[in-house]
């Protein structure tokens, strides 16, 4: 059975409103973090809409449904001034204006942090970008795919006989949306205990994916190493490897600890490994990767997943599944966690989509609204603020 939006329930932000100015995927997912946890997001969009409605499969908008859900739509010609005025106006009662436009384009419009700061002092002003607000690449267009090439991180993915692999997937924007989130509550708490009143976060799409590397500059700059495509190995801990079944299906093992990796070789029959000077270490063992991976791909390969996975289990190895979308719907652990959860949908009946992240006691977050459709809450929103009916017409241009 589908779950219902409740409008009238808000969680732990209920208070904070939100004025996302941003398109696609970065300001989106902080914006829907925001939402999830209560507050207020008034989705500010273009007569054309936030492309990311157009991102559609089988016909249908799912990108926007889950990444639109608990905020409210208006639809704002910028171009117009009875409309610069609308946003002017919610500008002045938000805590939190999100945008992603090239750099400089925010100035061109009039709404320098400068000018936002003279009018609202209190307001957070997260300005997402490809490279950030300053330096050469600034005024460069940045979408996720090529920051993702440019930071190291694609350089890093694939097998060393093949070209680098991009992820098939918004990566970037998810993990700078993260970031975003974080970013916008800590102004908001620091706001708050009177530590600062508003400011601005610069928020690139290439350092919070650059920051996935770890200590890999760290390691360049003092040993010269550059960490190299190893495929589903690691360069950093061994064993660790995507391994095939006699049934075709493929399990990931990992073995980071010292008394993990020497349990694997216990129950793959090969406890002479623990002692063996080429395994002994982890470091060892990764000089040794393609040994020690034909010793326990070996292992696999007589057993059917499900064999392999139990025994592994079992005996108390890090070891799980590759799941496709379609495993993940079937799991009793996703059922019973509700990683998936299952949303009434105007269009559908119901829709499944991720759970609200992550989980607190006590002020947990929750399903307030549906995604919205373009523009639906225009009317109501400049209502909420005190525009008389003959200036709402005007701002959404409803005489059209």
């Amino acid at each position: 059975m589908s779950r219902q939006f409740d409008a009238d329930a808000r969680g732990p932000l209920k208070g904070i409103k939100v004025i996302d100015l941003s398109r696609l995927v970065a300001g989106n997912m902080t914006s829907l973090q925001l939402g999830d946890f209560g507050a207020e997001i008034i989705k500010v969009e273009p007569p054309s809409g936030d492309p990311l409605r157009a991102w559609k499969d089988g016909g249908a908008s799912f990108f926007w449904k889950v990444y639109g859900r608990n905020k409210r739509s208006i639809v704002l010609d910028l171009r117009r001034p009875a409309a610069m005025e609308a946003l002017w106006a919610l500008i002045d009662s938000a805590d939190v204006l999100i945008e992603n436009y090239r750099p400089g384009t925010l100035e061109k419009m009039g709404l320098a942090p400068k000018a936002l700061h003279e009018r609202n002092p209190a307001l957070i002003v997260l300005r997402v970008s490809g490279y950030g607000q300053t330096g050469p690449y600034a005024h460069l267009p940045g979408f996720g795919t090529i920051v993702e090439a440019m930071s190291g991180y694609a350089y890093r993915t694939g097998f060393p006989d093949r070209e680098p692999v991009l992820p098939p997937l918004a990566l970037a924007d998810m993990i700078a949306g993260i970031y975003g989130a974080s970013a916008v509550n800590t102004a908001l708490l620091a706001r708050e205990k009177g530590h600062a009143g508003g400011q601005v976060i610069d928020l690139s799409l290439l350092e919070p994916i650059f920051s996935v590397l770890g200590p890999e500059a760290a390691i360049f700059a003092k040993t010269g190493i550059i960490k190299e495509r190893v495929g589903s190995a690691s360069n950093t801990s061994c064993p660790r490897n995507v391994y095939v079944c006699a049934d075709g299906k493929y399990l990931a093992l990992s073995g980071s600890t010292q008394a993990v990796a020497e349990r694997i070789f216990t129950i793959i029959g090969r406890a002479d490994m623990i002692d063996d000077p080429r395994f002994a270490t982890n470091s060892d063992r990764i000089k040794h990767r393609d040994l020690v991976d034909a010793a326990i791909g070996g292992w696999f390969v007589a057993r059917t997943s499900d064999d392999a996975l139990q025994i592994m289990r079992d005996a108390g190895a890090t070891v799980g599944p590759i799941y496709s979308i379609a495993d993940a719907h079937q799991d009793p652990h996703f059922r019973e966690r509700e990683v998936i959860v299952e949303m009434d949908d105007a269009e559908f009946g119901s829709l499944p989509m991720h759970n609200v992240l992550p989980r607190l006691s006590a002020t947990p977050g929750g399903f307030y609204l549906p995604a919205p459709e373009l523009g639906a809450d225009g009317e109501a929103i400049l209502k909420d603020i005190g525009f008389a009916p003959a200036d709402i017409t005007a701002a959404l241009d409803l005489t059209r």
